[in-house]
Order: C-alpha cells, then structure tokens, then sequence
C-alpha cells in the first residue's frame, strides 16, 4: 500500500512538474475559477494575448496597484504579510490580504478561491514553483490573461473590449488605471458602471504609475515590445 501510494505521489509530482514547464509557453486552457464563474452563471469571456499586444500602461498600472515590489521578491513580500497578520489578530471580523502578483497567479492558475490553510500551503509551493521555472514577465503574461477583471470577464484583452471599446494594446493611462483598481473585488468595484471604490482609487493608481514608471526593474519587465504612449 505504502508503495503505491508513493508511486501516485511520485506521478503526480512529475505531472505537474511537465505541466508547470508546459505553461511556461503555452497559455492555461481553463482554470477552477473560469469553471466556477460558468458554473454559477456569471458566463467565460477570455481573450488570451501575448505581453507585446497589452499596453505599456496595462502592464504598469496593475503593478502599481497591486504589487509594487514585484520585480525585487522571490513571489512573497514579507513585510507586507506581517501586516496583513498583524491587522487581521487585531480585526478578526474584517480580513487583509498581501498576496502578491506571484501569489495570486499561482491561485488563479492551479488553485481554487478560498482561504483553508491546505490552499494556503499550496499557494505557497506553485508560487515558488512559477517564480523559478517561468520568470517573472511570464508570470506578469499570465496574471493579465487570467485574472477576473469583472463579472465573467478574465484578463485585460476582454476587460479591455468590454469597457473601452478597443484591444488591450490600445489602453490609455487612464484606462489601465481604472481596470487595475477593480482588482481587488472586481464583481464589487465596477469599472462601468463605475463603482465610488474605482472612482476615488484610479487616481492613486495613476500616481503611482507615474512614481514606478522610471524604475529600471519595473521598465525591465514592462517593456518587452510594442506598447501605446
């Protein structure tokens, strides 16, 4: 019994090791979050896209909105998830996250929605896992396709067609500003109709896209081609 336990677990790490390597060129056919939002209604709108047709905009604004040291961790920023622990022993009725881009494509990608300390764990090696075999443009790559950008809308090419009309390679500043700050909440904070959280955040996001834009790390992972000024 005990042999072939080890022999599932020896396939099933060898699995999602080719996987891992598989995606690190070739985009995730569909995710548990993807089946979940079908599932439940809320329909699948997805435009997968290479990092070079998304605005120079759309790749810095949700780094400035989400994960400003992005380019200087190994996927987890530990001062931010001190914080975050700190906040939620104080408020145990309200909770902080800190995951960073890393994190949240690990979730999105192999994982499901949900806060148990399994998940949890989970997380943490994918995190790992992604940050050694794809490298960080491709994380960022995959972070813009997959992430839910609105009800049923994943990824910034649909987010993009969805409320501006236009491809992703085409978004403004502003734009991309406002996309980024729904991310948190993207079913809540709306960016058409545009929810007060969005209102009174894209700003912020515009600010500190201003403050990164400069940054020789940030530059080195946002410009990989073409981008719209």
């Amino acid at each position: 019994m005990l042999r072939f336990i080890k022999k599932v677990f020896i396939g099933f790490f060898l699995f999602h090791l080719f996987y891992l390597v598989i995606l690190k060129f070739v985009d995730p056919p569909i995710t548990i979050t993807q089946l979940s939002s079908i599932f439940n209604g809320n329909g699948f709108n997805r435009n997968q896209v290479s990092l070079k047709d998304i605005s120079v905009h759309g790749r810095l604004a949700v780094i400035a909105s989400e994960d400003q040291l992005f380019p200087d961790h190994n996927g987890f920023d530990i001062k931010s998830i001190k914080k975050a622990l700190a906040y939620n022993k104080k408020k145990p009725g309200r909770v902080r996250g800190a995951s960073t881009i890393s994190q949240q494509v690990a979730k999105n990608v192999f994982l499901w929605q949900g806060r148990s300390w399994i998940r949890k764990g989970l997380e943490v090696y994918f995190t790992f896992m992604i940050e050694i075999i794809w490298g960080k443009k491709r994380i960022l790559e995959v972070y813009l396709n997959e992430a839910e950008m609105g009800k049923g809308i994943f990824g910034i090419e649909a987010a993009s067609k969805k409320y501006f009309n236009h491809r992703a390679s085409k978004l403004t500043k502003s734009e991309a500003a406002m996309i980024a700050a729904s991310l948190p909440n993207p079913i809540r904070f709306t960016v058409k109709p545009q929810s007060r959280y969005v209102v009174r955040k894209y700003p912020w996001v515009m600010r500190q896209m201003n403050n990164l834009g400069a940054d020789p790390d940030v530059q080195e992972i946002i410009n990989v081609g073409r981008s719209t000024k």
